[in-house]
């Protein structure tokens, strides 16, 4: 299952940054950050897909309090 969300991320650093620290979380197939698109792709399955989501939102926050990722 792939979820696409926007991110309000400052720099293209710190997209790679957040979009690395996103693929150390267990269960992450795959993660990309676009710094042009302010998008965030997370492939994962989906019975993990919400615990992942609620993980990287809280490693994000801890790592680069200025980068959000916006979550319905």
């Amino acid at each position: 299952m792939k979820k696409v969300f926007k991110i309000e991320v400052d720099c293209a650093n710190c997209a790679a940054r957040v979009e690395n620290l996103i693929k150390e979380i267990e269960g992450v197939e795959d993660a990309t950050v676009s710094f042009m698109t302010q998008k965030l792709s997370i492939k994962a399955p989906a019975e993990k897909m919400e615990a992942i989501v609620e993980e990287a939102v809280k490693r994000v926050a801890k790592a680069d309090p200025d980068t959000v990722i916006y979550v319905r």
